[in-house]
């Protein structure tokens, strides 16, 4: 069974890199350009991992964090798994304070992607 990987961002460059270093016969890469609508659709997909760019248009990835975890919390939601890309190093704080499980800084390269996502889900 491939894992699915469900990347909310709505920049073609960070799709175009998530998909190129993690999309496999084995890997499953879907896109969600909208952050309002994550919460819907990890509860449709079920995806493995939720990979979630910081600059969402319609909802940042911070929100869209802080909105999974509100979920679980209160049991509407089964626990995601979340990777948060965040622009700069800087960013480092906004991210440890949503709730991703993992945080790395754009832009990312294909082995420390490849790398965080493993240990993500190393962790089920």
């Amino acid at each position: 069974m491939a894992v699915l990987i469900l990347v909310a961002t709505d920049a073609d460059e960070v799709f175009e890199e998530v998909d190129a270093a993690l999309g496999s016969a084995s890997v499953e890469v879907r896109r969600i350009r909208d952050g309002r609508a994550v919460r819907r659709a990890a509860a449709e997909l079920c995806p493995d991992l939720l990979v979630v760019d910081l600059q969402i248009g319609s909802m940042g990835g911070v929100a869209v964090c802080l909105d999974l975890r509100l979920e679980e919390g209160a049991g509407r939601l089964d626990p995601q798994r979340v990777l948060l890309l965040v622009d700069r190093e800087s960013d480092r704080f906004l991210a440890e304070r949503s709730g991703a499980d993992r945080w790395l800084a754009k832009p990312v390269d294909a082995g420390r992607l490849a790398d965080a996502v493993h240990e993500v889900l190393a962790t089920a």
